[in-house]
């Protein structure tokens, strides 16, 4: 789900599962399974829980001409093979789990 490149810093407040992920540069990543661009600032941040990411921040998936920003990322449970990404607009898509597997 986080292709990145030249990570400099990791952090996770387990307390609060607070994780951020700083890195030296941009990354934009084709996830090709569902032919979807999407980028990676430099910071990211977000809160963790199970199956769950919430409040995710610096990463965004382009849509027709627009970089909308991801916001939440979720999985079922009990398991359908299904991930569920929010947008800040309230827009939400849901794509097969195995096209963010690491090497797609």
């Amino acid at each position: 789900l986080l292709p990145l490149a030249n990570v400099v810093e990791v952090g996770y407040v387990e307390s609060t599962g607070y994780v951020w992920i700083v890195q030296q540069t941009k990354v934009e990543h084709l996830f090709k399974m569902i032919g979807k661009l999407v980028r990676y600032d430099t910071e990211i941040s977000a809160y963790i829980e199970k199956k769950k990411i919430k409040k995710l921040k610096g990463v965004k998936a382009k849509e027709l001409m627009l970089w909308p920003a991801v916001s939440e990322a979720t999985v079922d449970d009990p398991p359908t093979g299904k991930i569920h990404l929010k947008g800040l607009a309230g827009i939400s898509k849901t794509f097969p789990v195995e096209a963010f597997a690491a090497g797609q």
